[in-house]
């Protein structure tokens, strides 16, 4: 225990001499000194300001040693502060504690191990004790006429990027991660893990412009590719989503969603930037929410049907096969497209119940349609990225094939070239996996994503389909012209079925057809179609 100074000259010439960072608590837990090595670490002046300052759980530990009665046991750590693990010793008086010095050590080790309000994984507050840092922030705002600013940092890509390095590495990603955002704040501000992919600070200000600063912090520190051991450098992206007090709520939680709305509105604009919120997002934010009650709905009532759009083989003027698009035949508004309701699907994890009642009732059509004897063609099923990284996909797969009867040889399954990104040998024995089932796979948009040519022979596929936006120009740009010829040639070589997707005009029918494409699907033949107009096609044949 160490004695109260009362010469506060000695004591300030004392914590001025030390490295490490200190404060000193007052009984009335006041922070009444701090040492400039706090001040450097913390980017502000605390003295006068409440212990909470620096945060609840330290606060908790400080306010508990404060009244802890002499002979009890004294806790001497108390959690971390951004970087800096706490050490408290208490300040003793005539065997009575009246005040305790705050110490922050750097090089203690992060706790490895799940405890009470910290993520394991990171070491950095979890929700719960983020609202809690929060609502401590904004009472002390208030009383001393600041903002607070709360900024949400959505990490994007982030299971592709586990997968690109391997799940054994999953923790130095999110450390590494974790680490940059440490940086980019002062110590007295609040870093924290809120779920999966979205880190959030609570931080008091004095001009909006304080939050701006951060915000270019963070975006310019993930502008810096992240190493991860062997694994050559990786870029991980994000987006911000900032929202204000009082300006925008004067609630904690309110606040948090606010800054939700805001990083939404962040994705939506292609990421890599930050939004602050407004109260014309929160109007989207609210068609959003009823949007996806409407899905639940919508799935629930069975709303949902399934069109098909022909692929046609122009030599032989057949439908050669099919691809199964869902649509949402609203009550009230409709005919609903999937551009309109597929990406709040994917964001809210609908995606997944849609795809297996799409692949649910393609399988089943396709079977009767072959009872009813006409022509057996190829059904093609879009999957998303989260059924594809779904373990239990390939068995749902065999499930459906089962209990509807369809034969797998007349199901394809159509995956987008930018799903491809990742750890390569796991998406490689995916594949194997759904080709032993007996199933054909297409690579879906191809020429717009980012698959490697150098894997792309590896990859167990069996179709290649041309971007419409390759098609549409065909005819008036060389250079797509020469693209769309190099992939056509391309899946001769790979001996791999090519559609072109997008066809509208038969100057683009020509074009294909001299260069070797003969399977064709769009416009030009037929928007898709619902089943009973699609099955007349398949008994009498394209009209063109």
């Amino acid at each position: 225990m160490m004695p109260l100074m009362h010469d506060t000259s000695i004591l300030d010439t004392l914590l001025a001499g030390l490295d490490a960072p200190v404060c000193i608590v007052g009984a009335n837990g006041e922070i009444t000194r701090i040492n400039p090595a706090f001040l450097a670490a913390a980017s502000q002046a605390v003295v006068g300001q409440a212990v909470e300052t620096l945060g609840d759980t330290v606060a908790k530990a400080v306010r508990g040693l404060l009244t802890t009665k002499l002979g009890q046991a004294v806790t001497l750590t108390a959690g971390r502060i951004g970087n800096w693990e706490t050490q408290l010793t208490p300040i003793v008086t005539a065997g009575a504690i009246e005040g305790c010095i705050v110490i922050l050590r750097s090089d203690a080790p992060v706790p490895q191990a799940s405890v009470d309000g910290l993520d394991r994984q990171t070491g950095l507050p979890d929700k719960g004790l983020f609202l809690d840092r929060l609502d401590q922030a904004l009472l002390h705002a208030g009383r001393a006429q600041k903002s607070v600013a709360v900024i949400l940092v959505g990490i994007e890509r982030l299971d592709q990027t586990m997968d690109l390095i391997g799940s054994d590495a999953g923790d130095s990603v999110l450390g590494d991660i974790a680490e940059r955002l440490r940086q980019c704040v002062r110590v007295s501000d609040t870093v924290a893990r809120l779920d999966k992919d979205r880190f959030a600070f609570a931080m008091q200000i004095t001009a909006i412009n304080d939050s701006v600063l951060v915000t270019e912090k963070i975006l310019h520190a993930f502008a810096q590719p992240f190493r991860f051991g062997q694994h050559e450098d990786v870029t991980i992206n994000c987006a911000l989503g900032v929202s204000i007090y009082p300006t925008d709520s004067m609630n904690a939680k309110q606040l948090v969603q606010n800054a939700t709305v805001a990083l939404h509105h962040a994705v939506e604009q292609g990421g890599k930037q930050c939004q602050f919120f407004s109260t014309e997002m929160n109007a989207r934010a609210r068609q959003r929410l009823a949007l996806e009650s409407g899905i639940r709905r919508a799935l629930a009532r069975q709303e949902f049907v399934v069109y098909y759009q022909p692929k046609i083989d122009v030599k032989q003027g057949r439908v050669a096969g099919m691809e199964a698009l869902v649509r949402w035949r609203d009550p009230e508004r409709g005919l609903i497209p999937p551009g309109e309701f597929i990406p709040v699907a994917e964001e809210s994890g609908l995606i997944e119940a849609i795809g297996q009642w799409v692949l649910e009732e393609t399988c089943a059509q396709n079977k009767r349609w072959q009872q009813e004897g006409l022509p057996a063609v190829r059904a093609s099923v879009n999957v998303s990225a989260r059924q594809f990284r779904n373990p239990r996909f390939v068995g749902l797969v065999e499930q459906v094939l089962e209990q509807t009867g369809l034969e797998p040889r007349w199901l394809e399954l159509e995956i987008t070239e930018s799903m491809l990104m990742g750890d390569i040998e796991t998406i490689v024995t995916r594949m194997e996996d759904l080709r032993k089932v007996g199933v054909s796979l297409s690579i879906d948009d191809f020429g717009t994503g980012y698959s490697s040519l150098s894997y792309l022979s590896r990859f167990p596929i069996t179709t290649l389909k041309i971007d419409r936006a390759f098609i549409a120009d065909v005819q008036t740009n060389p250079q797509t012209a020469e693209i769309t010829r190099a992939i056509i040639g391309l899946s001769r070589g790979l001996d791999l079925e090519v559609v072109a997707e997008g066809a509208e005009v038969v100057e683009q029918i020509e074009f294909l057809q001299t260069h070797g494409c003969e399977l064709v699907q769009g416009f030009y033949y037929s928007r898709p179609l619902p089943a009973e107009e699609f099955a007349k096609m398949l008994r009498d044949g394209p009209a063109v």
